[in-house]
């Protein structure tokens, strides 16, 4: 049953205009443009070097945070969650449906993100298993923030929160512009921020080669626990 609700999250989510616009439109294009056209200072080496992390970040949170928070929201206003909450597939199978579906799609993304930027000439190197830890812990952390809004929120206010907060968090969370960029007093708060922590935790990995970003992960960590903990207390069914 959790196979079959998973293909068909999958399915759902790939056939939706404003998803795809999300979760490989945006990304894609910021990357090719970006790293072809010198618009923001990225400091020494090639532009698809620092940018290419950041982008996977940002694919991340925009397929387990935004476009979950939002189809979740409307399903649940739609009183798609409550029936299927009546059916024999347990509520946790559902969640866990949800799940399986935003990692099919990240997968995806990552492959073609990736392909896209070794065309541009990107080089990376570091722990392949680091990067992984990282991923799993950034789509748990932005997973949780996403549900927490979607079971709480009305699905107009998720739809316009979802969206500000990722316009905001691709401004200021490193994705595109380097937070040594910002003053002192702002760069202390974005570097506790979990797109922040992934990004320059994929960036110092893949870029420079660092070993386990010990740092990232602990505060992914914790935006993972405090965001599942809350969604699990908090997430109303209808």
């Amino acid at each position: 049953m959790i196979g079959a609700q998973t293909a068909l999250e999958t399915r759902m989510l790939l056939r939706n205009g404003e998803q795809l616009l999300l979760t490989v439109v945006i990304p894609t294009l910021l990357l090719v443009l970006f790293s072809s056209v010198d618009i923001v200072d990225t400091g020494a080496g090639e532009a698809v070097g620092f940018l290419a992390p950041g982008v996977l970040a940002l694919a991340v949170m925009s397929t387990a945070f935004t476009g979950q928070a939002i189809a979740t929201g409307f399903e649940r206003r739609y009183g798609v969650l409550k029936r299927l909450g009546a059916t024999p597939l347990p509520r946790w199978a559902l969640m866990t449906a949800k799940t399986g579906s935003v990692l099919v799609t990240e997968v995806l993304q990552i492959v073609l993100l990736t392909v896209i930027a070794f065309a541009l000439g990107w080089s990376p190197h570091g722990n392949p298993f680091a990067v992984l830890l990282l991923l799993v812990l950034g789509t748990a952390a932005f997973s949780g923030l996403g549900l927490l809004m979607a079971g709480t929120l009305r699905a107009e206010a998720t739809l316009a929160a979802a969206n500000l907060v990722f316009l905001l968090l691709l401004v200021g969370g490193g994705v595109i512009v380097p937070l040594d960029r910002f003053p002192d007093a702002a760069r202390s708060t974005l570097e506790l921020l979990p797109i922040s922590a992934l990004s320059d935790g994929l960036r110092d990995v893949l870029q420079h080669g660092a070993g386990m970003p010990w740092g990232d992960l602990g505060i992914l960590a914790v935006w993972a626990a405090v965001g599942l903990g809350a969604a699990a207390r908090w997430f109303r069914w209808e």
